[in-house]
């Protein structure tokens, strides 16, 4: 064998081996296919607040300023690994954050209702600054992590200092009903329809890598993801609350299900669409099948973004945004962050 074919015959069996990334909750493990995925990201870490213990990749000088980086439905933390070494490298602290419902965390209280309202996912970035001492932050986002983020902003901006928030302004209003929603718009949301009935329960309950796979799929219809890939953010949804946490979240935005009484109050404040006062960027996937508005800034994004710094339309990318394109989102941050005052 000569040195050229030896090279590449050892590369493919290090890329073939896979090795176990070590959680601190018994039946909560990792496996990540070295090809497929890179580096390993580093180890969960997990926090105690009032009403959870949350689990998150931390990476970074743990004195530089601090990044809270917020995954979707469906997905986890990992949707980061690509975007906390570019943050890390440039000397921030990277805290990846699995939402309640998925991963790691959970809830501290077997009998508490399993509800994963806007006010409570938002109250959740807050609750795991304060365990983490972090008086100040900026965020990133994408869905539900993306509404999480504007959420804390929106109601804590002393805490809140940048955003960068695909997807752009997606505070609900969960007060008073809208108008219906045109039938092309109406036809992408068939999922949340699902979620609504007894059948669609089950449906999650029963298939949920296969629902999963399929969302994927449509909301990102460029991406080629992995196996690999989808295998590690899968074990996520095997949560005991991932089933009750998404069913709540999707019933309760459309006026199905009660939400928490101690948010009643801030999800009035936020149905009146209150603004982000942080310094903020918004991204959208060029190639997302729930589309994108123009590039240019308008008069409506700076009523609810009015230090709106730039609309960044990412080609080649779709709905779940850090893992297609972790460049683009580690950039955004980094210039959202840079010249503020921290």
């Amino acid at each position: 064998m000569n040195r050229r074919r030896f090279i590449h015959a050892a590369a493919g069996l290090a890329a073939a081996a896979s090795l176990d990334i070590p959680s601190p909750l018994p039946g909560f493990s990792r496996t990540r296919t070295l090809a497929a995925q890179g580096p390993p990201p580093p180890a969960v870490k997990t926090v105690r607040t009032n009403v959870l213990e949350i689990g998150y990749h931390e990476s970074g000088d743990a004195g530089g300023f601090p990044v809270i980086l917020l995954h979707g439905f469906p997905d986890d933390a990992h949707a980061y690994d690509g975007v906390s070494p570019l943050l890390a490298k440039a000397g921030y602290r990277a805290l990846a954050v699995y939402l309640r419902g998925f991963g790691p965390t959970r809830f501290l209280d077997a009998s508490a209702p399993r509800m994963a309202e806007q006010a409570a996912i938002g109250q959740d970035v807050i609750d795991f600054a304060d365990a983490l001492q972090l008086r100040r932050f900026a965020v990133a986002g994408f869905d539900w992590g993306g509404r999480a983020a504007c959420v804390a902003a929106a109601l804590h901006p002393d805490r809140v200092r940048a955003a960068v928030l695909v997807s752009g302004y997606t505070i609900q209003n969960t007060v008073t009903p809208g108008r219906a929603a045109a039938p092309e718009a109406a036809r992408r949301l068939w999922y949340q329809w699902y979620f609504n009935t007894d059948a669609g329960r089950r449906g999650l309950e029963q298939n949920r890598r296969e629902l999963c796979r399929l969302l994927w799929q449509e909301w990102s219809p460029t991406w080629r993801f992995s196996e690999e890939l989808f295998t590690l953010s899968a074990q996520s949804w095997d949560n005991p609350d991932f089933v009750d946490c998404v069913i709540h979240s999707y019933r309760h935005r459309n006026f199905n299900a009660p939400g928490e009484p101690r948010f009643l109050a801030d999800e009035r404040r936020l149905a009146a669409r209150p603004p982000i006062t942080a310094p903020t960027i918004v991204l959208y996937g060029g190639d997302d099948s729930f589309g994108h508005p123009p590039a240019a800034i308008t008069d409506a994004d700076r009523a609810v973004l009015p230090k709106i710094i730039d609309k960044r339309i990412i080609d080649g990318a779709g709905h779940f945004l850090p893992h297609e394109k972790p460049d683009a989102v580690a950039a955004a941050l980094l210039d959202v962050v840079r010249g503020v005052r921290l």
